[in-house]
């Protein structure tokens, strides 16, 4: 069985994450997002409520399992079976900081597991969940980069941020 991983963030999960998982889901029989907590990075959602809001917006892929983990990605696969590990690219800065990041995991793997990239669809090019935060902070649109299921939580959670 082929394992994949895609991680991220999260926070929240856009459209453009969605994208690259959708199409990343037929190369694999198993995908694994795998929902990332850095203990360095400040999150508007918590660990459990980016792994609920991922779950709510994949639940219709039948070949996805969403997992939390912190540490190293490679860690994180063996434990998993994945060899595996997608990354979507938007830009050329993308690229060079991805490839870095793959040689890095294939030489920690001892040479098992190789990076897949998979391109960001045109309309997804800018999209990044910093960006979906900052319009949700000043109450803009947010259909267009965020799935239907879950924008009521994010209004929801900029309206609280910005009381504080």
């Amino acid at each position: 069985m082929k394992v994949a991983v895609y991680a991220g963030s999260f926070d929240p999960i856009t459209k453009g994450h969605q994208d690259v998982i959708k199409r990343a889901s037929k190369l694999c029989d198993k995908l694994i997002v795998a929902v990332l907590n850095n203990k360095n990075k400040k999150y508007w959602f918590s660990l459990e409520e980016r792994k609920e809001l991922t779950e709510k917006v994949l639940e219709d892929i039948p070949n996805i399992e969403v997992l939390d983990f912190s540490g190293l990605l490679v860690t994180f696969m063996e434990k998993n079976g994945a060899e595996l590990v997608i990354r979507g690219l938007r830009a050329v800065s993308d690229y060079e900081y991805e490839l870095a990041l793959a040689y890095g995991n294939q030489e920690i793997a001892d040479g098992e597991i190789e990076t897949i990239f998979i391109p960001a669809s045109k309309e997804y090019l800018y999209l990044s969940s910093s960006v979906v935060r900052e319009v949700a902070t000043y109450d803009g649109k947010l259909e267009k980069f965020l799935d239907e299921k879950i924008i009521s939580q994010v209004r929801e959670r900029a309206k609280l941020l910005n009381r504080e």
